[in-house]
């Protein structure tokens, strides 16, 4: 029996999706759970496993369309091989011609007739060295291979003069378009049109306003260098510098709540708890994955945990729970260079930190001029609950407890 591929069940507050990859194609064996195809939201990607045991028997929904939830998307045929597949649309093509055939009949396989399709090939040209004639995967590549030294020739050739009847005139406000200056026009994802749709709501409906500090960070680069072997060996994670502004994140934000807090309608919402965001950098755009109640968390716990997420992201796992909520986040721009910048916030939070790259400079200790390795950071908060006296404090403290990791760690 016939079993049907459904979209799943759409997070809160998504309403459709985009199929944009399939993992098998018909006439191929798949196994129940193994990934079959992935639908991405507005937020994340979702990986679709297969129901059953089977081949999957046809694909209902092409990549880039989209989707709803309880959707039928696919049909997998259980209990069948894949060669058993291919005997039945041998079978059909003696009784029928099925849109993979070409004129005088010739049955093409799946793979087949997705590389006739691709190359633009007349399968009347192609000779079948399968059962009945039937047109092989080999058997077109066969045939692209004898065709190559003509396209070459073609592609060689000296091309005409150009003449054309009136000068074309180029569309206003973008460049000339050259054959040597070619352009490539690509449509944007779900996810990045939903970071700039974002991006543009914070700009639009709060008032931003950035303060910035600097911070020495002798004293972390000291603590890491001596203990970083052990505390790997200990805990199997890397102690990087993260899991320190994480710490010292959560500790500010206990002391100063209106930073911790969000606008909802008319009510100021001060949260009892400190969830914060880590920005990640993917391939398919910006995520922040949250670190649930940080102020309870060790710099171990919060080193595993963000490497879960850096894993996660970057495979496309991450869930619907691991991205929503969040009081406050931070993003670290220093990891690609940034020497300083002017985050912007992730509604409905009411601030985000910015972290930037190490660099040693001149200061004077004591009298004395000195090199130190030193950090911009940059806090922009939301002026409409956060006044300008707290948001310059809670980054003063912020750098107080970086520059003195001892009282944070011994939670003095």
């Amino acid at each position: 029996m016939t079993t049907e591929v459904k979209v799943p069940a759409l997070p809160e507050s998504v309403s459709d999706g985009v199929v944009v990859a399939w993992h098998k194609q018909p006439g191929e064996s798949i196994r129940r759970d193994e990934a079959l195809v992935d639908i991405e939201t507005d937020k994340v990607v979702l990986e679709v496993p297969a129901p059953v045991d089977g081949v999957l028997e046809k694909i209902l929904i092409a990549n880039g369309d989209t989707v709803i939830a309880d959707q039928v998307i696919g049909l997998i045929s259980p209990g069948q091989s894949a060669d058993s597949v291919q005997a039945s649309a041998r079978t059909a093509a003696e009784t029928q011609k099925p849109a993979g055939q070409g004129r005088a009949g010739k049955a093409l396989g799946p793979a087949a007739r997705k590389l006739v399709a691709d190359h633009q090939i007349d399968p009347e040209q192609i000779t079948g060295t399968g059962k009945n004639g039937h047109i092989t995967k080999a058997d077109v590549l066969a045939y692209i291979g004898s065709r190559k030294p003509a396209l070459v020739a073609v592609r060689e050739a000296p091309k005409p003069a150009r003449q054309p009847a009136q000068p074309v005139q180029p569309t206003p406000g973008l460049p000339e378009i050259h054959e040597d200056r070619p352009q490539k026009r690509v449509p944007m994802s779900r996810l990045r049109a939903r970071v700039a749709e974002r991006l543009l709501q914070a700009t639009q409906s709060t008032a931003m306003l950035t303060t910035f500090n600097e911070v020495n960070m002798q004293s972390i680069m000291s603590l890491r260098e001596k203990h970083r072997e052990t505390f790997e060996q200990h805990h199997g994670v890397r102690l990087g510098y993260m899991s320190f502004f994480v710490r010292s994140a959560a500790e500010a934000l206990k002391r100063h709540p209106d930073i911790n807090a969000s606008i909802d309608g008319d009510d100021i919402v001060y949260h009892g708890f400190c969830d914060i965001g880590v920005a990640i950098s993917t391939d398919r755009g910006l995520v922040v994955p949250v670190l649930r109640n940080a102020e309870y968390m060790s710099l171990a716990e919060i080193e595993t945990d963000i490497l879960e997420f850096v894993n996660r992201a970057r495979d496309g796992k991450l869930t619907m729970e691991d991205i929503t909520g969040g009081t406050f986040s931070i993003t670290n721009g220093g990891v690609f260079g940034s020497m300083l910048s002017t985050p912007i916030l992730n509604p409905p939070q009411s601030a985000i930190l910015g972290m930037h790259k190490i660099q040693e400079r001149a200061m004077v200790v004591e009298g004395e001029i000195v090199v130190q390795p030193i950090m911009y950071l940059a806090l922009t908060y939301d002026h409409r609950i956060v006044d300008g006296k707290s948001a310059v404090t809670f980054l003063v403290t912020i750098k107080e407890l970086l520059e003195d990791p001892a009282g944070m760690l011994l939670d003095l």
